[in-house]
């Protein structure tokens, strides 16, 4: 893996509110911490599961601004600044590149819906000339259950070939295995990263580079042990054993809606509900919900 210029288990980090909705930083960057202190190598913030496209560019940068001034080192930082509008994604992208933050996570515009791969690569291509930084590293975001917008690996091709040195890796979200396998197989020492937890020890053992992944806000420990032992024959039962563990809680998530389902189980392992809490269009698990999460998150390995 060491020919991935992007590889590690990443925390595609959730993010707790206050009562009145906005950020709660202290809460925030206390996670971070304890993501990195459980083994993540990075935090992924604002993401998916951060809620990020809930936020408005002034938060955001807040809370990457708070991230930073709480210690942790611009190295470990991965934020999420691919927007619907090009001169915003260049805004946030030279906003982090001005705190010293050099790796980002950038979905494609995401608004209009079946657009040809040309016009995605005019668009990552205007966003990077604009930006013209030589130090930016950026992971292309293929989330199209979600943004509705696949990065194919055609598009991949032509964005490696123009930018080598800029587009670098991708979080494949999709959960489409036989994707990933192409990606690695068509473009070696790009770094592919899985957005799903379940994938993360066949993708390593396929050559990919890694994981971002929401799980990991539970269960980074697991995570790191799987990535560092996974080529390791006499630890094959204790990695299959981490990896089991992070299906258990991949799977629980997933049996509720998602990111509310995440929060409360971060709530759950920290003692503090107020992690229960959602920026709308989300809503937090109603009062059944979370009884039943609580008695199914005891019984986990």
């Amino acid at each position: 893996m060491s020919n991935h210029i992007i590889t590690g288990v990443f925390s595609a980090a959730t993010t707790p509110l206050n009562a009145d909705g906005s950020p709660d930083l202290g809460l925030f960057t206390e996670h971070c911490q304890r993501l990195l202190s459980e083994g993540c190598h990075g935090v992924a913030l604002l993401g998916t599961t951060g809620e990020a496209n809930s936020f408005s560019m002034a938060e955001r940068r807040t809370i990457l601004e708070a991230a930073l001034n709480a210690g942790i080192a611009a190295e470990n930082l991965l934020p999420g600044t691919g927007v619907a509008a090009i001169p915003e994604t260049v805004e946030l992208t030279n906003h982090a590149l001005s705190l010293g933050v050099t790796k980002v996570v950038m979905l494609p515009p995401f608004y209009y819906k079946g657009v040809s791969d040309d016009g995605l690569f005019n668009a990552y291509l205007q966003i990077l000339s604009r930006v013209n930084d030589s130090r930016l590293r950026v992971i292309l975001y293929h989330i199209p259950q979600v943004s509705g917008i696949p990065i194919s690996i055609p598009l991949i091709g032509r964005l490696v070939e123009a930018l080598p040195e800029t587009v670098v890796g991708i979080k494949e979200s999709a959960g489409d295995f036989n994707n990933m396998q192409a990606i690695i197989a068509a473009h070696p020492g790009f770094s592919v990263l899985c957005g799903a937890d379940p994938l993360l020890l066949p993708l390593l053992k396929a050559g990919g580079a890694g994981c971002i992944t929401a799980t990991s806000n539970l269960v980074a420990s697991s995570l790191r042990a799987v990535y560092d032992h996974v080529h390791d024959a006499t630890r094959a039962a204790e990695v299959d054993a981490a990896q089991d563990r992070i299906n258990a809680y991949r799977t629980l998530s997933n049996s509720y809606v998602q990111i509310p389902a995440i929060k409360a189980m971060v709530g759950l392992k920290t003692g503090d509900s107020a992690w229960k809490r959602t920026r709308p269009p989300l809503v937090a698990l109603n009062d059944a919900e979370y009884a039943a999460l609580s008695e199914s998150y005891a019984q986990l390995p």
